[in-house]
């Protein structure tokens, strides 16, 4: 029932973002707190939303990270174009100078027209002077190619500072951006935890709190109880805090992630006492049942149909548990100490868990 590892918050991860959300206006009422008009706190909804926005600005920011990537990666090869240019009109340089240099050798410094008139064969002559032309053509196209290039690199380059400017103003504002999600969504997560731990101490439930899901594509008939975990105690491992064995398989997670039916089923208990805390138990059409513990809310009432996949609750640390995650059983009967290993109960159904 406990998670002995400390494990990383989803939170951090999303957090890596870019400052479109920061952009959201600032707003007290009631709705922008997560709050329900109806004078239910509704904070769940709130850590969700939390979630939710710093997912959609990490998107962003990857997404401006790959531009910069990309920007950067033309103007390297624009550098290694133009020295690929320069080198080449260095190499007709030398070579119009050596022409140059053998025919002066040969006319002996006389000027063109004297050298044709005295020369023994006036074709070579001429043939070597187009061989200079188009050797000094060849050149100033190099040259004029060579600063074509230089322009367009110094363009490039200007564009890539700029993106490179406008990505550390994204960084700064992104620092302010962590810092205040940190604390709401800190703060948040305090008081969706406080309000499981009441119901807990007072062994009532205060009901179901229903939740927005979005529309999500089928994914099979049977699913994983969360998403974005990690594994902590398994099945059968032993420990101070248990009476004999664990009995389930405990997924790290932070408190308020959402808590899925693995599968089609009837809700035959919601439970807010005792050392499993806040906890739901379904019945499958299969026969087997299902417990989901340490919960900071529920929302689904008991006796609610349930398809697989939906949101039934968020996870906490309730009850027996010495940090954020959620408690997976599955079962025989619908009461404890009739628990089978969920892993490859659920690896039959074909849900790999790790």
């Amino acid at each position: 029932m406990r998670s002995p590892r400390r494990h990383p918050l989803l939170v951090p991860a999303l957090l890596c973002a870019c400052a479109m959300v920061a952009a959201r206006p600032a707003d007290a009422s009631a709705e922008a707190l997560g709050r329900r008009t109806d004078g239910d706190p509704g904070v769940g909804a709130q850590v969700l939303r939390l979630y939710q926005d710093a997912a959609l600005a990490t998107q962003r920011y990857e997404a401006g990270r790959q531009e910069a990537q990309a920007q950067r990666a033309r103007t390297r090869w624009f550098a290694e174009l133009l020295g690929r240019e320069r080198r080449e009109a260095g190499v007709l340089r030398q070579e119009i100078g050596r022409i140059a240099r053998a025919q002066y050798r040969e006319g002996g410094g006389l000027p063109l027209t004297a050298q044709i008139i005295f020369a023994a064969d006036p074709a070579d002559l001429m043939r070597g002077r187009h061989v200079f032309s188009r050797a000094r053509v060849a050149v100033d196209n190099a040259v004029e190619k060579s600063r074509r290039a230089e322009a367009r690199l110094a363009a490039d380059e200007a564009r890539a500072a700029a993106a490179s400017r406008r990505l550390e103003r994204r960084s700064a504002e992104l620092a302010a951006l962590k810092r205040e999600i940190e604390r709401t969504l800190e703060e948040a997560r305090g008081q969706l935890q406080g309000q499981a731990d009441v119901s807990v101490a007072a062994g009532s439930c205060r009901g179901a709190v229903p939740l927005e899901q979005p529309q999500q594509a089928s994914e099979g008939a049977w699913v994983a109880p969360v998403v974005g975990y990690e594994l902590s105690a398994g099945f059968g491992s032993g420990g101070a805090r248990w009476a004999s064995r664990h009995t389930g398989q405990d997924f790290a997670v932070p408190i308020g992630t959402p808590v899925r039916a693995v599968g089609a089923g009837r809700v035959v208990k919601v439970s807010c006492g005792g050392a499993f805390g806040i906890e739901i138990v379904i019945e499958h059409t299969d026969g087997y049942y299902t417990q989901y513990a340490h919960l900071a809310d529920v929302t689904v009432d008991q006796g609610a149909g349930v398809a697989p996949g939906q949101w039934i609750g968020q996870s906490g640390t309730s009850g027996n548990s010495t940090g954020p995650h959620l408690h997976f059983e599955v079962r025989v009967t619908a009461e404890a100490g009739s628990a089978v290993d969920p892993v490859p109960w659920l690896s039959e159904r074909g849900v790999p868990v790790g």
